[in-house]
C-alpha cells in the first residue's frame, strides 16, 4: 500500500503485514499543553525548525524519568510543523529489523520525515539496535537528508550496564579506557547528536500541571492540590505531566 503524504501526515508500521498504515486521528498535543520542560522545548523546537528548513539538524534522544513529557514532545513538535511538509512515521522497537526498507521508501519523497521510536531500550542480548545504527549514520551509503530519528527512552544508553562492564574498564597511562561492552552500548546514544534529559517535577511544578488542566475550576485550589498530591501517593509518589493529566480523567468535582 502506498500512502498519499499530501493527504496523510502520519504513518504507523506494522509489521505482520511490513507496511505503513496511515494514522487517521492523531494525538493533537500541543507545545503549550507542555509544562516544566522549556529548555527540552526550546532546544527540539530550534533543531525540527533547521530540518524543515532543509538545514543541518541531529537525530534526538530524549532520555529519563517516566511520565515527564519526552514522547508528548515529540508529538507535539510534529503538530507544530506538519502543515510546513513534515511527516511522521512510528516505528515499535521490535519493528527496527524493518528500519532500512522504511527509510528507502520515503528517502526519494519531497517531504520531511520524523521516524519516532518510543520507549526505545535494548536488553544485552537483543541485536535490533544494529538496523538503527546503519540509519543514523549510513554504511556505504550516507543516510538520507529528508529523514531524522527522534527517540524516547528511560535509559540514556539505551542498553542495560552491568557492574562486569565497569570492571573491564581501566587506566591505560593515566586515560580511562571503556571495556568493549561499554563501548558499543555508548556508541548507539552517541549517534544522536542532540540529548535531551528529563526529570521528576517537584510538587510545586506539579501542581503547576494539575492548574494547567484544571483551568475552569471552581472549588478550592488548595482542596484540589491536596486531593492530587494523594492521587500522586497512590501512584508511588510518581509527580508528573501523565500523572496531573491522570488525576484530571480520574478527578469527579
Amino acid at each position: 500500500m502506498s500512502i498519499d503524504w499530501n493527504k496523510h501526515q502520519a504513518a504507523i508500521w506494522r509489521s505482520r503485514k511490513e507496511y505503513l498504515r496511515p494514522v487517521q486521528n492523531i494525538d493533537p498535543i500541543s507545545l503549550d499543553d507542555l509544562l516544566g520542560v522549556e529548555r527540552q522545548k526550546h532546544l527540539l523546537l530550534a533543531n525540527t525548525e533547521r530540518f524543515v528548513n532543509k538545514q543541518k539538524a541531529n537525530n534526538a534522544l530524549l532520555w529519563g524519568a517516566r511520565g515527564t513529557g519526552k514522547s508528548s514532545l515529540i508529538k507535539a513538535m510534529f503538530n507544530q510543523f506538519y502543515k510546513q511538509g513534515l511527516r511522521l512515521v512510528e516505528v515499535d522497537k521490535d519493528d527496527l529489523i524493518f528500519l532500512p526498507e522504511i527509510v528507502d521508501e520515503i528517502r526519494d519523497i519531497e517531504h520531511r520525515f520524523i521516524i519516532y521510536c518510543d520507549d526505545l531500550s535494548f536488553e544485552a542480548n537483543e541485536t535490533h539496535y544494529k538496523s538503527l545504527k546503519s540509519v543514523l549514520e549510513g554504511s556505504i551509503e550516507l543516510p538520507p537528508d529528508n529523514v531524522l530519528i527522534y527517540a524516547s527512552s528511560n535509559r540514556r544508553h539505551l542498553v542495560p550496564e552491568s557492574m562486569q562492564d565497569n570492571r573491564d574498564s581501566g587506566l591505560v597511562e593515566g586515560e580511562l579506557h571503556y571495556a568493549d561492552a561499554i563501548e558499543e552500548k555508548i556508541s548507539l546514544s552517541d549517534r544522536f547528536g542532540l540529548w535531551l534529559s528529563f526529570y521528576p517535577p517537584g510538587q510545586e511544578q506539579y501542581l503547576e500541571m494539575v492548574d494547567h488542566y484544571f483551568k475552569g475550576f471552581k472549588g478550592s485550589r488548595d482542596e484540589l492540590h491536596a486531593e492530587a498530591l494523594r492521587f500522586s501517593q497512590s501512584k508511588g509518589g510518581a509527580r508528573s505531566g501523565r500523572t496531573a493529566k491522570q488525576f484530571f480523567q480520574f478527578y469527579v468535582e
